[in-house]
């Protein structure tokens, strides 16, 4: 008798179902020029006017005036894709363009585009584990999967250290050979739990036993430092990071991922790596979409200001009315649940019965136990939206008697 794979999938997800966790995706239309408005296409085939609190379009530059007419020229004067990989089919002029934006943004020597940040992470990773050999990366306890993949793909010795814990670094730092290299890997804001990395410290340990730095600024690009250059650039601290890894498809609103560092380093990664050598380059439209977008958010600081004050009124008010939000010294305001039943429950009720999308964070993003809501305002989210979901927050907590607990720290192993 043949195995039976119908029953290992029907399995596998009703596991999933039981738990609580089962991931459903919430059919959208983001209405263009209305963010963070958006339409929401239901089971029984109604639609549905909503307000969006999850997207990593952190400051609605997916649609902003600048990035659209930018890709519509794009798409007259190149045609809508790349034609294959750059290897294959050369590489458009808005590649090369908006690379040397990047590498400028980071105050580096070279950049190199990605299909995505998750591509960019596993690609240069474990490109790097294989070409220094005996390396080791230490890797914070929380970094995401894309960087514990590109490490576990590079099939090199791997060190976990406490998340944000210098000393354990340095204690781990000090037991290996001097002459062995060594990476240290880390974020600058950790997007589920919404804190900081101490970038300083951790440069300074990693320089004095002579390793390299990676930094993924995914959640941090576009929206800290003068010119949106990420928390390293806002603490002035590009020049003690050896490589910076970050996405298009965040802040900057379109699609795409990247790292900028020394352009032998990088040379290395365009070389070696297959992920970026075999996948078809991203579309020129999407590149002329981020360059414009890069550019805009050079220019000036009122949508990265009005972003954090948004940030920050959202954080007070849930605060006043004692709903538990967790330490965030970020943009990024997460509010503690601690039960998948429930966090899907509240989920799917801000949706249908007060228009306010916001999608459950469950396991396996974060540790059991610590469910949550991540909320992400953005500088288009008013006074008014605050005052209606804080509303709406407040009734079903009493609903379903949740506890009331201000600033819960929770920084648990994801690893």
């Amino acid at each position: 008798m043949s195995f039976d794979y119908q029953s290992a999938f029907e399995n596998a997800l009703g596991a999933v179902h039981r738990e609580g966790r089962y991931r459903v995706f919430a059919d959208l239309e983001r209405q263009c020029g209305r963010f963070p408005a958006a339409t929401v296409h239901l089971e029984d085939g109604s639609t549905k006017e909503i307000t969006v609190w999850c997207s990593n379009d952190y400051l609605g530059m997916g649609q902003d005036p600048r990035v659209l007419e930018a890709m519509h020229g794009a798409l007259k004067h190149v045609g809508a894709g790349a034609g294959g990989t750059r290897n294959i089919a050369g590489t458009t002029h808005y590649h090369v363009l908006l690379e040397q934006e990047l590498a400028s943004l980071h105050q580096k020597e070279a950049a190199l585009l990605f299909t995505s940040g998750y591509i960019g992470n596993e690609a240069t990773l474990s490109t790097l584990a294989r070409l220094l050999p005996g390396v080791v990366i230490l890797s914070d306890e929380l970094n995401h999967a894309s960087m514990i993949q590109g490490i576990k793909g590079g099939r090199c010795e791997k060190l976990i250290w406490r998340h944000n814990d210098v000393a354990h670094l340095e204690e781990l730092l000090a037991a290996l050979p001097e002459d062995q290299p060594k990476i240290v890997a880390f974020e600058s804001v950790y997007s589920m739990d919404g804190d900081i990395a101490p970038i300083g410290e951790i440069a300074a340990v990693a320089k004095k036993y002579g390793a390299l730095t990676y930094l993924d600024e995914v959640h941090g690009v576009g929206l800290y430092g003068e010119q949106g250059g990420g928390v390293a650039e806002r603490d002035g601290l590009l020049g003690e990071i050896d490589i910076v890894e970050g996405t298009l498809g965040k802040a900057i609103g379109v699609m795409g991922g990247y790292i900028a560092g020394d352009a032998v380093l990088v040379d290395a990664v365009r070389s070696f790596a297959s992920s970026f050598i075999f996948t078809t380059a991203l579309s020129p439209v999407l590149v002329a979409g981020a360059l414009a977008s890069v550019r805009a958010l050079k220019e000036g600081q009122e949508l990265r200001a009005l972003h954090q004050k948004r940030a920050a009124q959202l954080k007070a008010a849930l605060t006043e009315r004692g709903l538990p939000v967790m330490e965030s010294e970020s943009h990024i305001v997460p509010l503690l649940v601690g039960d998948p039943v429930h966090c899907k429950g509240i989920s799917d009720r801000l949706l249908h019965e007060y228009g306010v999308y916001v999608q459950p964070i469950n396991y396996p993003t974060v540790p059991r136990g610590t469910e949550r809501l991540r909320f992400s305002p953005t500088p288009l989210h008013t006074e008014e939206h605050i005052a209606h979901l804080v509303d709406a927050l407040d009734e079903l907590w009493a609903m379903c008697k949740l506890a009331r607990e201000e600033n819960t720290p929770l920084h648990l192993a994801a690893q």
